[in-house]
C-alpha cells in the first residue's frame, strides 16, 4: 500500500520535491503558510489541508522542508504543532536545512513521542528538486532510512545516510561552505577575465573541462555573464547557511579562513538589500570591490 504523506513547506524546493512525490504514486498532503502553494500542489495531484491537524492525519511520513530551525522548532512543537496531532510511529523528515544542534534536540523530542527522526537536507536546488535528482545527506538510525527509502528515491538521486540524528546538517553546513566558496571564486574569476577584454562565454566554456569545472559553473556561470539573478536559492537563505556554518565551526575549533571571508562577502550583499537574489547574485559585491560594476 502506498504511504500517506503529510509535506510542510511548498516553496521553491519543497513544491516540485511534493510533486514528484505524487508522480511517484504517494499519497500527499500539502499545507503551506500561504495556501495558494497547496493548491498548486491539489492541482498536481495530491491534495491540500487546512490544518496541521487536517495534514498529519493518518500520514505514514511526516516532511517538513521550511527555511530555518526556528521554522521548524515551530511546526514541529508548537501548541498546534505537528507532535500534537500526530501519532506514534510516523516517520518524520527534515529536508530543511538548521543548526545540527537543533535537529539533535528535536530528533529526541520527536522519539519521546514515538515518532522515528531523520535529518534529511539536500543540495541540488530548484533544478535538482524540479527533476527529482537531489543529493541527500540523513541523519538518523539505519532501519529507520531503510524504512522511507523509496521516499529518499523519489526526490533526489545521491542518496546517504551519513551517521545519527544531527549528521546530515552537518554534512549539510560544509556543502554550504563549499558551494559559498566556488561561487565566490568563480564570481572573481569572471570580473578578472573580463578586465582583460577575455571572451567570458568561451572563457567558462573550457575551463568548464578542465579541473576548474563544476557544477557550480554549469549552473551559475551564464547566470553572472547574464546578470539574471532569479531566485533558485536565495542569498539570504545562504547567509542563514553561512551562519550555521561559522558557528560550529567555533564551537568544533576548526578554522575556515576561506569560509569566513566568502561569509562575510554574503553578509554584505543581503545588507545592501539583495538577499532576495539567487547566491549567484555574489558577484555583484565581488565586482563592485573590483570597481568594475557595470550597473
Amino acid at each position: 500500500m502506498s504511504k500517506t504523506i503529510a509535506f510542510f513547506g511548498l516553496g521553491i524546493m519543497g513544491l516540485p520535491m511534493a510533486k514528484n512525490l505524487v508522480n511517484a504514486g504517494f499519497h500527499v498532503r500539502g499545507f503551506n503558510r500561504t495556501p495558494a502553494k497547496a493548491d498548486a500542489l491539489a492541482e498536481a495531484g495530491g491534495s491540500a489541508a487546512a490544518t496541521v491537524a487536517e495534514a498529519v492525519d493518518g500520514a505514514d511520513v511526516i516532511i517538513t522542508m521550511v527555511p530555518d530551525s526556528p521554522d521548524v522548532e515551530a511546526v514541529l512543537t508548537g501548541d498546534d504543532g505537528i507532535l500534537a496531532h500526530t501519532s506514534s510511529g510516523a516517520t518524520w523528515i527534515d529536508f530543511s536545512t538548521i543548526r545540527p544542534d537543533v535537529a539533535k534536540a528535536l530528533a529526541e523530542q520527536a522519539k519521546a513521542a514515538g515518532i522515528k527522526p531523520l535529518d534529511a537536507p539536500v543540495s541540488g536546488g530548484e533544478p535538482g528538486a524540479i527533476d527529482g535528482v537531489l543529493s541527500v545527506m540523513v541523519g538518523g538510525d539505519q532501519a529507520d532510512f531503510d524504512a522511507v527509502s523509496d521516499v529518499f528515491e523519489a526526490v533526489g538521486k545521491t542518496i546517504v545516510l551519513v551517521g545519527p540524528s544531527g549528521a546530515g546538517q552537518t554534512v549539510k553546513a560544509a556543502n554550504q561552505l563549499m558551494v559559498a566558496g566556488n561561487i565566490g571564486l568563480l564570481a572573481e574569476a569572471v570580473v578578472f577575465l573580463k578586465a582583460y577584454g577575455v571572451e567570458t562565454g568561451a572563457a567558462l566554456q573550457v575551463l568548464g573541462g578542465g579541473l576548474a569545472g563544476s557544477k557550480v559553473l554549469d549552473q551559475k556561470g551564464q547566470k553572472m555573464l547574464d546578470r539574471s539573478f532569479d531566485p533558485g536559492f536565495r542569498l539570504e537563505l545562504h547567509h542563514k547557511d553561512m551562519g550555521i556554518v561559522t558557528a560550529a565551526a567555533r564551537e568544533a575549533g576548526v578554522a575556515i579562513p576561506l569560509g569566513t571571508t566568502v561569509a562575510q562577502l554574503v553578509a554584505a550583499t543581503v545588507q545592501q538589500g539583495n538577499g532576495g537574489l539567487d547566491h549567484s547574485g555574489l558577484f555583484t559585491v565581488i565586482e563592485a570591490l573590483s570597481g568594475k560594476n557595470e550597473n
